[in-house]
């Protein structure tokens, strides 16, 4: 019934952003803006598959449009982020959601905890101007790539051995309601929710195997609400998150049938040091005198 419940929560989200989303595109289809569909497409099919094989979606992504030079500032990265994987994100929620292990009142207030904090960081972050962006881009994907290299390691994991909990009560929940909020807000900018959500339920002492459907189905929530500032304001980019959301489509259902048994480990060693790369080089675009940014 829990599944069944999150299941049809997560497509009425997907709806009510789809609508959104398609009807910003209408408005402005004589001038979706700079970028290439073939390049955005492929884009989203490699790193919503890498999402859905758990190594995330957000820095890839970051690093594939710096590469490529898609977007027309680095003003509209942390918009294209999370408008452009939105939908990938919640056809991989509802495909991996079936068995929920958790306690369902921890499941319910995590999530919605993540969607408010997720309302306050796209405010915020949709009036940054672009050299505010680049730091905050580079501090995320900096911080990301840590975090990833963490779970690489097995550190993450080691903080959840021996725990057996399902769910949170009393001043652990209160915990994990404001922690949730702020990786909400934080998405919003860029870092990933996965790695420090699933740190921060390991240290309240709770399974490992709850993780998975509060991550998932938080960053499922949250990024049609954050979205729709960004969608709002304009600041992003329409071509480009258009085509990573149908490639990225098709990368999941893909991943989720194909190729979820690969071994990921050197490939998500060298997304980190690309990552790390990005970021460092984030940080420094953002030092440059406003004329050179």
């Amino acid at each position: 019934m829990v599944v069944l419940a999150i299941q049809v929560l997560l497509v009425i989200l997907a709806a009510y952003f789809s609508v959104i989303f398609i009807k910003d595109i209408m408005e402005n289809k004589d001038d979706l803006g700079k970028g290439n569909w073939v390049v955005a497409f492929l884009i989203g099919f490699i790193t919503d598959a890498l999402d859905t094989l758990g190594i995330g979606s957000f820095a890839p992504t970051a690093l594939a449009l710096d590469a490529t030079k898609q977007l027309e500032s680095d003003r509209q990265l942390p918009g294209t982020l999370n408008v452009a994987h939105t939908i990938p994100v919640i056809v991989e929620a509802i495909l991996f959601v079936k068995v929920v292990k958790v306690e369902p009142m921890t499941l319910f207030s995590l999530v919605i905890a993540a969607a408010v904090g997720s309302i306050f960081g796209s405010k915020i972050v949709a009036k940054m101007p672009e050299r505010k962006v680049q730091l905050v881009m580079g501090i995320a994907l900096i911080v990301t790539a840590l975090l990833m290299g963490a779970k690489q390691l097995g550190w993450l994991d080691m903080l959840g051995t021996g725990n057996t909990a399902i769910g949170l009560t009393g001043f652990k929940l209160i915990i994990g309601i404001i922690g949730n909020a702020v990786f909400g807000a934080l998405m919003t900018a860029g870092v990933g929710l996965y790695a420090p959500c699933m740190a921060m339920i390991y240290m309240l002492g709770v399974s490992p195997i709850v993780a998975m459907p509060i991550m998932m189905t938080s960053c499922a929530a949250l990024m049609p609400v954050a979205s729709r500032e960004f969608i709002k304001t304009g600041n992003y980019a329409r071509k480009i998150s258009l085509g990573i959301t149908v490639g990225g489509v098709i990368g999941v259902v893909l991943a989720v049938n194909f190729v979820s048994g690969l071994d990921m480990n050197i490939l998500t060693w060298v997304i980190i040091a690309v990552v790390i790369y990005t970021g460092v080089n984030m940080l420094l675009k953002s030092k440059k005198a406003p004329s050179a940014a």
